[in-house]
């Protein structure tokens, strides 16, 4: 039977792969990748030869199917994301439960730990944050209202994920729909990057920071959501 490694990869500073998460896609079959033009980048890095199998979240069950055959024939496989941890708030999880399923104990899980999104801000969060709630992306419609609830109502720190196509409309709603004067949010946009920037103060000062300037609103956020007395 085969392995499949659960494989970290950098979240956006390329220096962020580990030295064991290099060895393992150098001496992986196949790396599996959400978007194989973005992991090539990154292999191309590290000239790293190993081949490449789309997979991701439209990925159906015969694509499923034929990594399963692979494991049973032997092979290593590496799953990566597009960046950070594959199974948070990726669909990598899927594949995971598909080998558990069908394989139990006699196929190697592995996970290769690294670059997150989560540990990342969080470790930037300061005091209160050993205790906190992660949702990653909110759902667009079905369900959302019930999360905005639950963060209203925490009284712990949430973490979220967050697109460039939403993040004024996730402030918008956690204005209205949270008592501002005992919320703080501390938003970190481009984690690791260049362009890296972070914002801190109520939804509304947050969402007003971000629109007086149109770069502001690019790339990938995540945000801790506060009650004041956790600072």
């Amino acid at each position: 039977m085969g392995i499949l490694s659960i494989v970290a990869t950098p979240i956006g500073n390329l220096e962020d792969l580990t030295f064991r998460a290099k060895r393992i896609l150098e001496e992986a079959d196949f790396v599996l990748c959400e978007d194989t033009r973005v992991t090539k980048k990154l292999l191309d890095h590290y000239q790293i030869k190993t081949p490449t199998i789309s997979y991701h979240q439209h990925s159906g069950d015969l694509k499923t199917d034929r990594l399963l055959e692979l494991l049973a024939s032997g092979k290593h496989l590496a799953l990566v994301s597009d960046a950070g941890t594959p199974g948070i708030s990726d669909p990598g999880g899927k594949l995971v439960s598909a080998v558990r399923e069908k394989f139990g104990a006699k196929v190697r899980l592995e996970s290769i730990p690294g670059a997150s999104a989560l540990t990342t801000l969080l470790a930037l969060g300061g005091a209160g944050v050993d205790r906190f709630l992660f949702l990653g992306f909110l759902p667009h419609k079905k369900g959302r209202q019930k999360m905005l609830q639950a963060i209203a109502a925490s009284p712990y720190p949430v973490v979220l994920y967050e697109s460039k196509h939403r993040i004024i409309k996730l402030l918008e709603e956690l204005d209205r729909r949270t008592d501002k004067e005992n919320l703080r949010v501390m938003l970190g946009r481009e984690l690791t990057k260049m362009h890296e920037s972070f914002y801190q103060g109520s939804p509304s000062v947050v969402r007003q920071t971000l629109l007086q300037s149109e770069s502001s609103l690019k790339g990938e956020f995540a945000l801790i959501i506060s009650p004041i007395d956790n600072r």
